[in-house]
């Protein structure tokens, strides 16, 4: 495959090297980190604490300047050299040693960084991080339910984040912030406000945090200019002057032009990624629109060519890809086993005053985005109504491509999600998508992933009265035999009591967790660039945010529909099977009843058929999902949603169950997404995107349906027309996202066998796109089982 189309020399060369470069462990953050903590803690106020703790990292971490690029500043040390974040996860020695020596995922960890860790980092963190707090404040229920996989939690060895920078920090500057800082502190009636001294000491935290970025900056500045000091070539030395004086004017002031436009935004990102380890690394959502002011003065002025904007744009794409998601062990792993950090950049879509939002920096995106084929960042384009078919085919030629980007969203869709969630309509029109498929409102809403929920697991746990198979524990409601069952509806009742009994564990744990965080992990620079912190005077992660949600993500509705189908259609219509017999054949794996696995499998109404039913069955199951969770309140003042999405932890949750009346086997991965169970979808895409329909993908904070092609399909103009109609069809029902691999099987089984020819084959995996190697075996087998649809 040809990665190299449209890149200059330098390009190529940056792109090589964040390529190239073997993922480390940098453990000079969690030494920093270290002292800042030893210094103040319990000298001043937790706020404050972790804003000079902030300024010591800014003061003191290494300065990078890669040879030859034009947008500088790494999260580590160098590319690829990923910190640790003691202060949430105090990783232990064997973490590090597993982390070094696994196959996929690795973090190689120097015999310096093991010592330290040891000697410095653990006996500091160990018992005091937020991992520890927050397993030790859960009870021997939650924990229960934990080990059984019934969820996951997000915040076990990460930060909260989901958020999304909006225009401000292109028309601002932190002296600007700082401005607005001081006006809300002068605002604090310490007479009559209970919450004065809290507000104070964030607002006070969060001066700092301004301060300390420009320091931060400047710091880039002055490394600049001494190497420029002793750059033999004129033309690199200039660079470097100019470099200087970006980083000088940026991000303390505003922006003037393209350049300092990206590299103000980039600052933000390292500071606010380099704060805490935020799932979903902060991303600068509608960056065409951001970017098209300055683009077009400049292109108007003369002082900016497109190939100078291109340039810029594909080294601002290299430093996503030097910066991979910081190491993960166990659980966490498993629900996100990638490299990725899930920056995604959202293209297109809608102005404030609802026009249509495609500029030329739209399209110049595109043409960086296929150019540059890196993991990250992420690709998006939101698509509406109002923007024109060009757009979407456009799109298309780089789809047909076959390595995953971009994917698409519905931003009327969009929109409408985040208008009845509350939101105003001028910040649902800014807002979009981050991360894999989530709904926000972009610089306005902390919009918080807390865990994935095993649907299918409910349903194991429900026809054993409460019991979990694999344990032996009873961790579910005593809700009655499966064999005593009269009716589909007794069944339903069932699932519906215990899906609410588990949903309640979930919040439970996940308001404690809200709680711990606002108390002990504010992020007074986050705080900063979020409306309205600074006018509330109140963090990020306690609610400062002017709208909070709090997401809970459903996994395996495929497979949970189909299952719950078998035994309406076989067990209580047809009545070709009792329950007792089914639960025989579901304990045993279905070893010797083979020709009742192939009845559920061939003669089951399968949902992604568009077959009422199944996808009724569907719709009731999402409906118990969302009644269950949907307006509860949190302990940010917000309010739970739900949506539909999995990572990898499909493939997880799928471990911990067994055998399903689907005809699923034992330990296998369940349905991904909203997508059907890998190979039951027989009717085509248009049966597909009409079954997920049915959902209302409106009540949702996004849904996630992948669709695989075999190559051809879309070959010509008839093809990337076909592709245009399908993703209008689908939008036109409501329907919030879609994305692509175009690959065959045996393409992927001939990668399976032969990995090492086949070290740049990139596909869609879930939210994300990845390559085909990094993914472990159990992943690759369900991407090759997917549907391979042969016509659209």
């Amino acid at each position: 495959m040809t990665v190299d189309r449209g890149m200059n020399d330098r390009v190529k060369k940056l792109r090589l090297q964040s390529e190239t470069a073997i993922p480390m462990i940098s453990i000079e953050r969690a030494v920093l980190m270290t002292e800042a903590y030893e210094k103040y803690e319990g000298r001043v106020s937790i706020p404050v604490l972790r804003a000079l703790a902030f300024k010591h990292l800014m003061a003191n971490k290494t300065i990078c300047i890669n040879e030859g690029e034009l947008i500088v500043g790494e999260r580590g040390p160098a590319p690829q050299e990923t910190p640790t974040y003691p202060e949430l996860c105090c990783h232990t020695l064997e973490d590090l040693q597993i982390m070094n020596d696994r196959e996929k995922i690795f973090f190689k960890v120097s015999d310096e960084v093991k010592k330290i860790h040891s000697e410095r980092i653990i006996p500091y963190w160990q018992g005091k991080s937020m991992r520890d707090k927050l397993i030790n404040s859960m009870t021997s229920q939650w924990q229960d339910c934990y080990e059984a996989g019934i969820f996951t939690e997000f915040m076990e060895q990460r930060a909260p984040g989901h958020t999304v920078a909006d225009d401000k920090i292109f028309k601002k500057g932190f002296k600007d912030f700082k401005k607005d800082i001081k006006e809300s502190l002068a605002s604090i009636d310490f007479y009559n406000d209970p919450q004065a001294y809290e507000k104070a000491e964030e607002l006070k935290a969060m001066e700092i945090c301004a301060d300390a970025i420009a320091v931060f900056a400047r710091r880039h500045g002055e490394k600049a200019l001494e190497l420029a000091k002793t750059e033999k070539n004129q033309v690199r030395r200039l660079e470097l002057e100019k470099i200087a004086e970006v980083c000088f004017r940026v991000p303390e002031n505003s922006p003037r032009n393209f350049w300092e436009a990206l590299q103000g935004y980039w600052f933000i990102h390292l500071g606010v990624i380099t704060e805490l380890n935020t799932w979903d690394a902060f991303d600068p959502g509608r960056l065409d629109q951001h970017l098209y002011p300055f683009y077009k003065n400049e292109i108007a002025e003369g002082t900016l060519s497109k190939d100078n904007a291109k340039e810029l744009l594909e080294c601002f794409w290299v430093k996503f890809n030097n910066q991979p998601a910081p190491p993960k062990v166990g659980i966490t792993l498993q629900e996100s086993g990638t490299y990725t950090d899930f920056a995604n950049i959202n293209i297109g879509g809608m102005k404030v005053d609802g026009s249509d939002g495609v500029n030329d920096v739209s399209y110049l995106l595109l043409e960086v985005v296929n150019e540059m084929r890196l993991l990250q960042p992420s690709s998006n384009i939101q698509v509406s109504k109002k923007n024109p078919d060009q757009f979407i085919k456009k799109a298309a030629e780089i789809i047909r491509e076959g390595w995953g980007q971009p994917s698409i969203f519905n931003a009327d869709a969009v929109m409408e999600e985040l208008i009845r969630q509350g939101k105003s309509i001028e910040d649902a029109r800014c807002g979009g998508t981050s991360g894999c498929v989530e709904t926000g409102a972009f610089g306005k809403e902390a919009f918080i992933l807390t865990g994935y929920f095993n649907l299918v697991k409910i349903l194991e746990i429900t026809l054993n009265n409460g019991i979990d198979p694999r344990t032996g524990k009873r961790i579910g409601l005593q809700t009655g035999n499966v064999d005593e069952l009269k009716s589909f509806n007794e069944l339903m009742g069932a699932f519906k009591r215990q899906l609410k009994h588990f949903i309640d564990i979930k919040i439970y744990g996940n308001n404690i967790i809200e709680k711990l965080y606002a108390i002990n992990m504010p992020s007074p620079f986050l705080s900063i660039v979020i409306d309205d912190c600074i006018k509330k005077g109140v963090d990020y992660n306690a609610g400062g945010a002017r709208y909070n949600t709090t997401y809970i993500q459903g996994v395996g509705i495929g497979t949970i529909t189909d299952s719950l189908s078998a035994i309406k259609h076989h067990v209580f219509e047809n009545k070709r099977l009792t329950m007792g017999k089914l639960m025989d054949s579901l304990n045993k794996d279905f070893q010797e009843t083979e020709n009742i696995r192939q009845l559920l499998l061939n003669k089951t109404p399968r949902y992604g058929n568009d077959d009422d039913a199944a996808d009724n069955i569907m719709v009731e199951v999402f409906n118990i999902f969302y009644e269950a969770v949907n307006g509860r309140k949190t302990m940010r003042n917000g309010t739970y949603r739900i949506n539909m999405l999995p990572t990898t932890c499909h493939v997880y949750f799928g471990s911990v169950i067994g055998a399903t009346t689907d005809g699923r086997r034992a330990g296998t991965p369940l349905s991904e997404g909203i997508s059907p169970v890998q190979g039951s979808d027989r009717l085509g895409p248009t049966a597909v995107i009409k079954s997920a329909a049915k959902m209302d993908h409106l009540k949702t904070g996004g849904t996630l349906l992948n669709q695989k092609f075999a190559p051809g399909v879309l070959d010509g103009e008839t093809g990337l027309e076909k592709l245009t109609h399908l993703v209008r069809s689908y939008f036109r029902l409501d329907g919030h996202h879609i994305q692509f691999n175009v690959i065959d099987a045996k393409t992927l089984r001939k990668a399976q066998k032969n990995p090492e020819k086949y070290r740049d084959l990139i596909v869609r995996v879930a939210g994300y796109s990845d390559y085909f190697n990094n993914l472990n075996k159990n992943l690759q087998n369900e991407i090759i089982e997917r549907t391979e649809h042969k016509q659209l």
